[in-house]
């Protein structure tokens, strides 16, 4: 089973760093050097989480409609060759927008919108593969072994990709991308071979529960925990993602970094989110989850903080001090809240609480990259610097992570399972009538 693990964590690495030089690298480039509007680019970066409800179906369908005799295989590499094309056309659509606006837009709602799809495809089926593979005892393992290598994946493509880009230009840019994508599809295809079985001789077809949006919605504001870790969860991701757009091009606005010393900000904050899992693997039942969570959370609000500080003292040490903090908070609080996420289930619904805990992180997505990009604009307009834009936005941040901290504290597990358990209003009636 470790090999197949292994296998599962390079596909999770292969689209996960498909996803860095888009989400970093050309953000910088595009927000700052190409001086796009941090509204558009957010539009830009928000296409993939506007179409992934659309897993949903994606993982009903392969489970229905085996490729040549495998339910998983065929979609991944599909997924993963999407992301790459997505990710290698990307700097090209950039500078399109800057030349030929109308043309460049339409370009770049294909590039993200081809990212997207190959993101949604590949995601639910590698995780539905390894879910089947792994089975309920060996799950936590192999979820735990993905995430591990993602980061790693993660802090070495942001180190190449800096090292590739010491001399910035469109040529250079275009080609440490075409790099990274071609790595990821090395990855990738070594992670596929003869990792799933062949359906003719497996039986791997789940059962997997189906539930409508309206049940979702139903299943949560049924349940007081239930409301508000769901809106724990959306503010909480909100600002832990939406800086994603915002720290490079804050990086080359407070500081004048260069392009290649603002890429190492995901390598910087990767080595400390690294840290953060194997301090929150040594603090599990040795600590309660909450008080784990709430440690991750504020250590990331007082990241934030310190960013904000750094600039207004024009202080790079400052700025560093704040990128390692966020990046060991996000680090704690993810494992922590994935951890507690699976608490707040109900056996017989996993689906449908699963579900809607990824429902929120999805609208946390387009809410933190929209917040991201719109305040930033609206603020520098009002304010005539783009600097205190950044700021605003990252002040912003900060509140939404005090305020989960503070919702935090309203989350019970074993009230949430009490109140699960309660008998429904017909249980009730025929409970009554004997």
């Amino acid at each position: 089973m470790f090999l197949k693990r292994f296998q599962l964590g390079l596909i999770h690495v292969a689209v996960a760093m498909t996803l860095v030089p888009i989400n970093s690298t050309l953000n910088r480039v595009m927000i700052f050097d190409l001086e796009i509007s941090k509204t558009l680019v957010s539009i830009l970066a928000v296409l993939p989480y506007l179409i992934s409800p659309i897993q949903v179906a994606i993982g009903s369908f392969s489970d229905r409609h085996p490729i040549l005799g495998y339910r998983r295989t065929p979609y991944i590499l599909t997924g993963l060759i999407l992301c790459v094309v997505g990710l290698v056309i990307s700097p090209r659509v950039a500078y399109l927008i800057q030349d030929n606006f109308a043309l460049g837009i339409l370009a770049g709602l294909l590039a993200f919108g081809a990212w997207g799809m190959g993101f949604n495809l590949s995601a639910v089926c590698y995780l539905s593969l390894a879910s089947e593979l792994s089975g309920e005892k060996e799950r936590s393992k192999t979820i735990a072994t993905m995430f591990f290598m993602m980061v790693i994946g993660l802090i070495a493509t942001g180190i190449g990709l800096s090292r590739m880009l010491t001399t910035y230009s469109p040529e250079t840019l275009s080609q440490a991308f075409n790099v990274v994508g071609a790595s990821a599809l090395t990855l990738g295809l070594l992670g596929l071979i003869k990792l799933e079985p062949s359906a003719r001789s497996a039986n791997l077809s789940p059962q997997s529960e189906s539930y409508t949006v309206k049940q979702m919605i139903s299943a949560i504001t049924a349940n007081p925990v239930a409301k508000v870790f769901f809106v724990y969860l959306l503010l909480l991701l909100a600002a832990l993602l939406g800086q994603d757009v915002l720290l490079e091009p804050f990086g080359a606005q407070a500081f004048g970094m260069s392009v290649e010393a603002t890429t190492r900000i995901v390598s910087i904050s990767g080595v400390f989110t690294l840290i953060a899992f194997v301090v929150a693997g040594f603090l599990e039942g040795r600590v309660p989850k909450k008080t784990v969570a709430q440690t991750g959370n504020l250590g990331a609000l007082v990241g934030f903080l310190f960013i904000i500080l750094s600039g207004l003292m024009h202080s790079l040490n400052v700025f560093y001090t704040g990128i390692m903090l966020l990046g060991f908070g996000i680090g704690i609080s993810t494992i922590a809240n994935l951890s507690l996420m699976f608490d707040l289930t109900v056996a017989g619904k996993v689906g449908l609480y699963i579900g809607a805990w990824g429902f929120s992180n999805g609208m946390s997505r387009l809410t933190g990259l929209l917040l991201a990009g719109v305040v930033a604009d609206v603020a520098t307009q009002v304010t005539g610097s783009a600097l205190s834009g950044y700021l605003i936005v990252f002040g912003i941040e900060a509140l939404m992570l005090f305020i989960a901290a503070i919702l935090l504290t309203r989350i019970d597990v074993q009230a949430f399972r009490n109140k699960m358990e309660e008998p429904s209003f017909d249980d009730k009636v025929a409970l009554a009538a004997e």
